[in-house]
């Protein structure tokens, strides 16, 4: 039985990588480690369809080692046995364990010196965050790499040299792909490329040929193949992006009815993922600390959404959504740190007050916070004057409060009076 195409175009050298350039482009840190034949463990984390398999086949094919696969959930420690045994008679296995976050303690545990010796390379993968997921002593063993969602060019880039490739790929059949083919093809994934390749293949299979032996895929056949619908597009094939943007955008000018009309485009083209990611980044972009409590409230729905699922996951999307238009607006949070960020720039050493960097190391309890650091507990209110700015910068304001709700209000009494206290000292 043939495996499917994404299986089949996994790429056997660092080169054939698509995507994710800032880990395996020229230069760049796992290349270096491949090239300078300094491999140690990793994480590679991220979400599904973004590479991490395919990486870890490049840098077996690269090596030249041997390379296995195993599931943290589903194989067991006699699995993890046989690898090892195999990385004594070779010298050294690069494992791909997928799921690492899975792994239970008594796999673990017979994993470890493995690791610490350097008989097998591991690479775990997984789309939970490895910080929060994944074993400290694990962590510890490994350097963790964040893989992000493909973009549409990668995608196009992959399905051509899919559709070019004779052996592996479908190079064997002529195929023609309609502009709106194409774009539902890069765009509808979400940036999964296991996801179109995969879809492409089914659409490709699944299609009789012309009188000239051609396969003619449209829109509609995508769709199916897919099972996602095609958003309205543009001349520039920016369609999905346009509709995502005008969501978040009807969101920020609190115009309900226009951006439930965009929610329901999202929705039916089953685009759960952008759905989420959009309203997350406007809870806290857009509303923030007008209406904290909403922050959390759509969190929650965006958890729950994920958990349930589509359809049903556009009842608590759309909860959120009105309550998002209907709340008071504020980006006072993301203009605070933008514009910090932006001092970092002018001022990238700026010298931190001895009284408040890390003392421990002198020992004495009285010291413990740095001389002439003031324990602002010690002092009514709990707080005390005290410089903690760098003093090049003394006096700098990046926060900036708005009054658009009655929580920032409060903040904004308090930032202030605080300002003045500090200022008078």
């Amino acid at each position: 039985m043939q495996q499917p195409l994404a299986y089949r175009m996994q790429p056997q050298n660092l080169d054939e990588v698509v995507g994710q350039q800032e880990l395996v482009g020229p230069h760049k840190i796992i290349r270096r480690m491949v090239e300078a034949k300094s491999l140690s463990s990793m994480i590679l984390y991220g979400p599904p369809g973004t590479g991490k398999t395919s990486i870890a086949s490049a840098i077996a094919g690269s090596t030249k080692y041997a390379f296995r696969k195993l599931n943290a959930a589903t194989d067991s420690k006699k699995d993890l046995q046989i690898v090892a045994e195999e990385a004594k008679l070779s010298g050294r296995v690069i494992l791909l364990l997928d799921e690492i976050h899975r792994l239970d303690k008594a796999k673990q545990d017979f994993l470890l010196p493995l690791l610490e010796n350097g008989q097998i390379i591991l690479i775990g993968a997984t789309t939970e965050n490895p910080y929060l997921a994944i074993n400290p002593a694990v962590r510890s063993r490994t350097q963790i790499f964040e893989l992000h969602p493909l973009t549409a060019t990668d995608i196009k880039l992959a399905l051509e040299k899919a559709l070019k490739d004779p052996k592996r790929g479908l190079g064997q059949y002529q195929v023609q792909l309609t502009p709106q083919a194409w774009e539902l093809l890069t765009h509808a994934s979400g940036g999964d490329l296991r996801s179109a390749l995969n879809g492409l293949e089914l659409a490709v299979k699944s299609t009789p040929t012309d009188a000239q032996d051609q396969i003619h895929l449209d829109q509609q056949i995508i769709e199916e193949s897919l099972q996602k619908r095609y958003l309205t597009s543009d001349k520039n094939g920016d369609g999905h992006y346009d509709v995502i943007s005008a969501f978040q955008k009807s969101i920020r000018g609190s115009d309900t009815d226009a951006a439930l009309h965009y929610l329901a485009r999202l929705v039916a083209a089953g685009d759960l993922k952008s759905i989420i990611r959009r309203l997350l980044v406007c809870a806290y972009e857009d509303i923030g600390l007008a209406n904290p409590s909403l922050c959390q409230r759509t969190t929650l729905a965006c958890q729950v959404a994920t958990q349930v699922g589509l359809p049903e996951a556009r009842i608590p999307l759309a909860d959120a959504v009105i309550e998002l238009c209907l709340s008071p607006k504020s980006n006072s949070g993301l203009q605070a740190i933008d514009a910090a960020l932006s001092d970092l720039k002018k001022h990238p050493n700026a010298a931190i007050p001895d009284y408040l960097k890390d003392s421990h190391y002198q020992g004495a309890q009285e010291l413990q916070h740095g001389v002439g650091y003031q324990y602002p507990h010690d002092y009514q209110n709990d707080w005390v004057a005290q410089q903690y700015l760098p003093l090049n910068l003394q006096g700098t304001h990046y926060y900036q409060p708005k009054t658009n709700g009655n929580y920032e209000t409060a903040l904004k009494k308090t930032y202030h009076n605080l300002s003045n206290l500090q200022n008078k000292k």
